[in-house]
């Protein structure tokens, strides 16, 4: 696909709406978590760079079209100014927004029903306040929203750093992968990632399946898995999905062998059992880990490849130690990705935790905090926002 960035735009003595995603938690009208207004930063201070006028696109919560002062962006300003070591001009009202200067930041879109709608009209009306269109927000860019899709068509547009490098990093790993490629797809259930799953099986060579989707898939091959979190209506999905992988000549790799215990809870009695179609659990045992074969497998197959995405856990790691094998995978990928051997690339909210709480983040290649607009971009779906800024 073929994109403009900053690089290819001409903005001096241009005013330059950014559309942003600064949609960060907010407890007693203070950011507790400056992520995504820091990973902003580069594409302002480039544009002021450039001789342009950075003039903010954002929304804050669900307002659904109405005026909600607790969704104000207002609250977001204090953060924004420290971030950019700049003063923010906040416009309130649009039909103030053409005579404001300096960085500016536009009231939460979402306030207007045209934004979520689409809306042409609404569009134009943002399109008059600038001369060129800067899209950062790929965490947006699943959504036809005005902002992100009809307005990419009014002005000359181009991506902004952070959607550049989003950008750049999936189409590496997905896209344009250097071989062979593989997956690490875990989570607790097969239902939310039924397309994924299928489309990763046509274009992977190795797929990791961990958490507790893979119960689903040992059940489905007559495995009794006791109390372990499983989905019976997906059985059938789950053998159609190992069809096609066979088929399409990808490898699947389910856990072998998994850690076992009766209850959920931190440091629970548990004990290692291989998994196979006669394993029989008991009613009350459930599989919260994978265990130590699984993960040598795992760190033999991730040594193997060239390229890696990664989304979801292999198991219940928010307590110990069924975090295990979730940190021993991340490490291996981390090592190799220092080494020089390995193109990571990372995605999800539980995977984001995961390879923090691993204390790996930072190794990756790429960590995406797009959520969902990283998944539909990973099952194949033409994301509405990436499409308008096509040349």
């Amino acid at each position: 696909m073929g994109w403009k960035t900053l690089d290819d735009m001409d903005l001096g003595g241009k005013r330059v709406l950014v559309r942003v995603d600064i949609n960060v938690p907010v407890e007693d009208g203070r950011v507790t978590d400056t992520t995504r207004i820091d990973r902003i930063v580069p594409t302002v201070k480039d544009i002021l760079v450039k001789g342009g006028t950075p003039v903010l696109l954002a929304h804050f919560g669900r307002p659904k079209g109405k005026v909600v002062p607790e969704m104000s962006l207002a609250q977001v300003l204090p953060a924004l100014e420290k971030a950019l070591g700049k003063p923010v001009t906040f416009v309130e009202d649009l039909s103030a927004a053409a005579d404001a200067t300096g960085i500016q930041l536009l009231e939460n879109l979402r306030f207007h029903p045209g934004e979520e709608g689409n809306d042409p009209a609404f569009a134009q009306t943002l399109a008059a306040l600038g001369d060129v269109y800067c899209n950062d927000a790929f965490s947006a860019a699943h959504r036809a929203h005005a902002s992100t899709e009809a307005l990419a068509r009014l002005l000359p547009a181009c991506a902004g750093r952070l959607m550049q490098a989003e950008l750049s990093a999936l189409e590496a790993a997905l896209s344009k992968p250097e071989r062979p490629v593989g997956a690490v797809v875990g989570g607790a259930k097969v239902s939310t990632k039924i397309a994924l799953l299928e489309n990763l099986v046509q274009r992977l060579d190795v797929l990791v399946i961990g958490g507790g989707m893979a119960n689903t898939f040992h059940a489905a091959a007559g495995a009794d898995m006791g109390a372990s979190l499983q989905e019976p209506d997906f059985y059938q999905t789950a053998k159609d999905i190992l069809a096609r992988a066979n088929a399409a000549g990808c490898r699947v790799i389910l856990p072998m062998d998994g850690l076992v215990a009766r209850e959920f809870a931190a440091g629970a009695t548990h004990e290692v059992m291989m998994l196979r179609p006669e394993t029989r659990l008991a009613a009350d045992q459930m599989v919260l880990d994978a265990g130590p074969d699984s993960i040598k497998e795992v760190t033999l197959a991730l040594a193997g490849l060239k390229t890696l995405i990664w989304n979801g856990p292999m198991g219940a790691f928010e307590i110990t130690p069924f975090d295990t094998a979730t940190k021993a995978a991340a490490q291996a990928a981390a090592e190799l990705t220092r080494n020089g051997t390995l193109v990571s690339v990372a995605g999800g909210g539980d995977t984001v935790a995961a390879l923090n709480q691993a204390g790996v983040a930072s190794d990756f290649t790429y960590i995406s905090t797009a959520g969902g607009a990283f998944l539909e971009w990973m099952e194949g779906k033409t994301l509405p926002g990436v499409a308008a800024l096509s040349t």
